[in-house]
């Protein structure tokens, strides 16, 4: 990734994130002091208006690096940071859907659904994405491919010369 996706990734994952818990923390673990109140605290639209214009620019990054980072790392069989990526890219279109959904569905059992696939596939992505981060920091400068050992053999080959280690996650 060049250093302009890099930023624009982490940068819109950040305020989405911040954003969401926000918005999470407000609207569920707040009680308002009257039962009439529309909102539980004067933060929540503040929250859930900013998480509605961040998040667009997060899938914007995300489709910024889905050919050459993603894409080009699954077809090539590196290892390292593989499972966290996966995992961070499959519940980034159920995640996506559901903050959209959310935003125009009525029924009132739906909604609670959506929210609450919402809220977990935001946290899982999150803490995919961080952790995905931690292992391929860990050993930079190495990488890792598995085409050689895919089907459990075992094997790992090596990319233009670096040492092969074995997957971290």
């Amino acid at each position: 990734m060049n250093r302009f996706e890099r930023w624009t990734l982490w940068l819109s994952a950040a305020l989405s994130a911040l954003t969401g818990i926000g918005l999470l923390w407000t609207k569920y673990f707040i009680q308002s002091d009257t039962e009439w109140a529309v909102i539980n605290h004067p933060l929540q639209p503040v929250f859930l208006k900013a998480h509605i214009l961040t998040t667009p620019v997060l899938a914007f990054a995300l489709g910024l690096i889905a050919t050459r980072h993603i894409w080009k790392h699954y077809r090539a069989g590196i290892t390292r940071g593989r499972k966290s990526g996966i995992v961070a890219m499959l519940a980034t279109v159920p995640m996506v859907l559901t903050g959209y959904l959310i935003q125009v569905v009525t029924h009132l059992g739906f909604l609670r659904l959506l929210a609450v696939a919402h809220i977990a596939l935001g946290l899982l992505f999150t803490v995919k994405l961080i952790l995905h981060q931690a292992i391929v920091r860990r050993a930079p400068g190495e990488v890792v491919v598995s085409r050689e050992g895919s089907a459990g053999s075992g094997r790992r080959g090596k990319v233009r010369g670096q040492p092969a280690v074995a997957s971290g996650d």
